[in-house]
């Protein structure tokens, strides 16, 4: 019988770094401190430190690579710095410039759209006082993910990502998983 691979759907906490090793000086906590992953598990695809939320993570190469290679749905609810027009809505939906190593990059079409607060995996975490402003919820689902995507389309339209949660992945959900909660599942298909 061969190698069984496995397979985990974790809720990223914001200031974790989707990695297994941070080889930088400033320690930063890394993924294999939020559970006992086997060796050899990988993150498909990654959030950066400040956001939260969705994250797979494989032992099966071929799996990332079919995730990562596929034109795979990945859905973001984004708390902005302001109320969020919908003139902004629009642009982010039709494409914005943005920058990708080193040079200009106009988005592809995506869905987007305002959203209510979200009731959920908001308890006790304050992004700031009501005194600086207010402040509004979107909905941006891609199927491109270039470095810090959303929070730059965000701020090209003058509404800066304060929080970025992403909630789905394809077909998988974030759901009722907590932050720092990691399920193993049989596979990974979306």
């Amino acid at each position: 019988m061969g190698y069984e691979h496995r397979h985990f759907v974790l809720y990223k906490p914001a200031g974790v770094v989707s990695q297994f090793v941070y080889p930088h000086k400033r320690k930063k906590k890394v993924l294999g401190e939020l559970y006992n992953f086997p060796e050899g598990t990988m993150a498909i695809g990654r959030l950066d430190v400040k956001s939260e939320g969705l994250l797979l993570l494989t032992t099966d190469g071929q799996v990332s690579e079919n995730i990562r290679s596929k034109s795979v749905e990945k859905e973001y609810h984004i708390q902005v710095n302001g109320i969020i027009t919908n003139e902004a809505i629009q642009k982010m939906m039709e494409g914005v410039e943005i920058g990708f190593e080193g040079k200009r990059y106009i988005t592809k079409p995506c869905k987007a759209e305002r959203i209510d607060t979200p009731d959920y995996h908001t308890d006790g975490i304050k992004i700031r006082d009501k005194r600086h402003g207010p402040t509004s919820w979107a909905s941006i689902t891609l199927t491109e993910g270039k470095f810090r995507q959303v929070r730059k389309m965000s701020a090209a339209v003058g509404f800066p990502t304060l929080r970025l949660i992403r909630i789905r992945i394809g077909s998988i959900y974030l759901d009722t998983l907590g932050v720092g909660d990691v399920i193993e599942v049989d596979d990974l298909i979306l």
